[in-house]
């Protein structure tokens, strides 16, 4: 009687076997393990490790009594006479079978990245796990790519082989496409003296690349400031939100300056330095033939090696440093080719000759001063003379 019991008892329970999908609903949450009531003559069990790859997850707030899941069934006995489930294993065969989908259908995914790893990141769609090297990544090779991190990213699947757990990801397709459209309507919308903003996205030795939506382009050194930059990270650092001015366009090549027209400072210089001004710089650069003497920002002035001193020298480098202050003459100005021509010399010989026309406007004194002194003891004398005659003939008489 009892075994017909036990058997009507058991065909009461619905038959399951291993690597079936099962739905089930929650009696209980535990820290390490949810119990489920699967209909089965056994309670189903998924210990955390089957739940999630997560481990910081906290299963008693994941989930909740009287929530409904499905899982798969590993083992009908897990030496305690209960069955036991994975969650996660079910959520990764559904996540790839999307992705095998989003493979063969070339679409478009979007997933969160979970990991930085040294080459590239570890994205996660529906509970599978895709890879993106780091050189699929953008257009552009990235160094530091923990800026990802918890970030959600879209791509397209290049290669699916779960099996080999090759599942491969590409975002660089993907921002190359969206580049060339903002490319096409940058390039649509801008023209020669348009003033745009961008920022800085890398800095050379000799400029600086500015992205500006999609597009880079080169301000070079010498088109930074109106006065003399030694280097571009002295004046910029990678992020740096600034406003340029469309230089020129030549094909896909955008030039940039920031030499504003109202900050240019050779607007009125013909007035302030005019031909044999005297004036007073600071050496920024040397070369073999002079050296240029920065007057004001954005004005030097070429200071030729024969113009510095009346003797011979063989270069600037002999008796001048970069930072040392000069004191010139203009010697010639031309506003047209802004270039100011500077000497020295032409200012010592100027002082010399000043020298000397002094000098000899003090012998022409002395000489006026020892004629007249001449005239006054000759007419002395006359004086004395007719003195002494007088007094002879009187003395005689």
């Amino acid at each position: 009687m009892s075994e017909d019991f036990g058997q009507m008892l058991d065909e009461t329970f619905k038959t399951i076997r291993t690597g079936d999908v099962v739905e089930g609903t929650i009696i209980d949450v535990k820290p390490e393990e949810i119990i489920l009531n699967i209909g089965y003559k056994s309670e189903g069990i998924i210990t955390k490790n089957e739940y999630s790859n997560d481990s910081s997850v906290d299963l008693t707030t994941a989930v909740s009594v009287g929530d409904k899941m499905e899982a798969k069934v590993l083992k009908l006995n897990d030496g305690d006479g209960q069955v036991l489930l994975t969650y996660k294993r079910l959520a990764q065969d559904r996540g790839n079978k999307r992705l095998e989908e989003a493979f063969e259908n070339e679409e478009v995914l979007k997933g969160k990245v979970i990991k930085v790893l040294d080459g590239g990141l570890s994205v996660v769609v529906e509970d599978s796990r895709v890879f993106i090297p780091a050189s699929l990544v953008s257009d552009s090779f990235e160094r530091d790519l923990s800026k990802y991190l918890d970030q959600e990213i879209e791509f397209v699947i290049t290669e699916f082989n779960p099996r080999r757990k090759r599942i491969i990801g590409d975002r660089k397709v993907l921002v190359k496409a969206e580049n060339e459209e903002k490319r096409k309507a940058l390039f649509e919308k801008i023209s020669v003296g348009d003033v745009i903003e961008g920022i800085v996205k890398n800095i050379t030795d000799f400029g600086c690349f500015i992205d500006l939506g999609g597009v880079d382009g080169l301000l070079h050194i010498s088109e930074m400031s109106w006065g003399h930059v030694d280097s571009p990270r002295n004046v910029f650092k990678v992020g740096d939100a600034v406003k340029v001015i469309i230089k020129e366009i030549n094909g896909t090549k955008i030039a940039l300056t920031r030499k504003f027209d109202d900050e240019n400072p050779w607007i009125g210089a013909a007035d302030k330095y005019t031909v044999g001004t005297v004036v007073t710089g600071k050496v920024a650069r040397m070369t073999e033939f002079g050296a240029f003497i920065e007057l004001e920002p954005g004005i030097d002035a070429l200071l030729h090696v024969s113009q510095i001193s009346k003797e011979h020298i063989n270069k600037p480098s002999d008796v001048l440093k970069k930072g040392d202050e000069v004191t010139a003459k203009i010697v010639d100005f031309d506003q047209e080719n802004k270039k100011i021509s500077l000497s020295i010399k032409a200012l010592m010989t100027e002082n010399d000759d000043q020298g000397k026309d002094e000098a000899a406007s003090e012998d022409v004194e002395d000489v006026e001063i020892a004629a007249e002194e001449a005239v006054a003891e000759e007419a002395a004398a006359v004086e004395e003379a007719e003195t002494e005659d007088t007094e002879a003939k009187d003395s005689e008489e």
